[in-house]
């Protein structure tokens, strides 16, 4: 077993169990990629077993933290395992559902969808990749599924120099390998389509704001609702379903507009309530002020702005003027649904940057409600970093 030996003093995240060593930590040491290595501290003692990558900042994913440990297919057979009975014990009123998270679930760069009758996956790092067909098997013998399609597609592929993979590994023979599924999530039906649609097809992360939307659209009584950063609709079709009067939903993928309405159509809303705009999110909202518009709930949802904490700061003003924006748009006694996805902006950080909007827009609102993603996307105390998804709720008080 090749072994990587750390720098004096770079113990310490991995004895907290922390599961990433990072290329500036290590002494000594290489192996191939994906290849199972010994992570050593400076005077030998054993630290971890871990997934190298030499391409990556992260050189070293760990697996476990017990010297004991065995890394072969029966180790992997069990991390599947245990994700996927952890999953059947969550309240998620969904038949979409988060089976396998990352570091959270011990398996580093790995991340697992199910959507009805399928799976997709994604292989995001050297050691999954190199296990891949081993971590399919286990997959689909752990959830008696036959389909399984790849969506190794995202960018941090590259950062371990791995080209981008995409198609079927597993169907069955009569299978006609259709990519379009529809899942039942609360009380409302949603679409999606594995090989085209964002991360692995959808955003399961945000099921539970969803239905915390619907529950303050009809507590507060919010007729006008603008979602923004829309995607396909899911706040859109919360929205509807909490009473409001008429939703704008906003996006600058035509596509995924064509799906929103679909969505209102499917849970059987009129479409007149519905209004679609293909546009760049933050020069709508100028717009919408510019003519007087107002409304009673917005939701921001956009991108990732800040994938690493060495883009906070250009983030934070991106964040801060969609905020200001928004506020300035809501009606007195309107609700603000923001959220930050980036992992660069930790909660406090998210809450200054939409505190110094509301300054700058002057107006004033309490925050009724922190947001967080679903239960399917857990984080552990050893890895704050998985804590990606933050949001509040705001309600304009002036």
């Amino acid at each position: 077993m090749k072994s990587i030996r750390l720098l004096p003093g770079k113990e310490r995240s991995l004895q907290r169990r922390h599961p990433w060593v990072f290329e500036g930590s290590v002494a000594r040491g290489k192996a191939d990629p994906g290849e199972t290595v010994r992570v050593e501290a400076a005077d030998g003692r054993f630290l971890a077993w871990g997934a190298f990558s030499g391409s990556s900042s992260i050189r070293v994913r760990a697996w476990s933290f017990d010297e004991a440990e065995r890394i072969d297919r029966a180790f992997f057979d069990r991390q599947v395992q245990r994700a996927v009975a952890l999953r059947q014990r969550l309240p998620i009123s969904s038949t979409g559902v988060r089976l396998v998270h990352g570091e959270a679930d011990g398996l580093p760069g790995l991340v697992v969808d199910r959507y009805a009758d399928t799976l997709c996956a994604q292989f995001g790092s050297a050691g999954t990749e190199r296990w891949k067909t081993t971590l399919a098997d286990a997959l689909l013998a752990a959830t008696g599924c036959t389909r399984l399609y790849e969506r190794s597609d995202a960018s941090v592929r590259g950062l371990e120099g791995l080209p981008a993979v995409t198609g079927w590994l597993n169907k069955a023979a009569d299978d006609d390998g259709h990519t379009d599924i529809t899942i039942t999530e609360h009380d409302w039906r949603l679409t999606l389509d594995v090989a085209s649609g964002h991360k692995t097809g959808f955003y399961l992360d945000q099921r539970d704001n969803r239905a915390h939307l619907a529950r303050w659209v009809r507590q507060l009584g919010c007729q006008r609702v603008l979602n923004t950063y829309c995607y396909t609709g899911g706040f859109s079709v919360a929205a509807l379903a909490g009473g409001a009067a008429q939703v704008t939903s906003v996006d600058s993928s035509a596509p995924a507009l064509q799906r929103v309405q679909q969505h209102v159509v499917l849970n059987g809303f009129d479409a007149a309530r519905s209004a679609c705009f293909d546009a760049d999110v933050n020069s709508f909202l100028r717009q919408q002020l510019q003519a007087g518009e107002r409304f009673d709930a917005i939701v921001l949802d956009p991108p990732k702005f800040a994938p690493t904490a060495a883009h906070a700061e250009r983030a934070a003003r991106a964040y801060k003027d969609i905020n200001r924006l928004a506020l300035m748009l809501l009606s007195p006694g309107g609700l603000l649904f923001t959220f930050s996805c980036s992992g660069g902006i930790n909660a406090d950080l998210f809450h200054k940057i939409v505190a110094g909007a509301a300054v700058d827009a002057q107006v004033d609102g309490a925050i009724v409600q922190r947001l967080e993603g679903a239960c399917d996307h857990p984080t552990t105390m050893a890895f704050p970093e998985g804590e990606y998804l933050k949001g509040l709720a705001i309600v304009r008080q002036r």
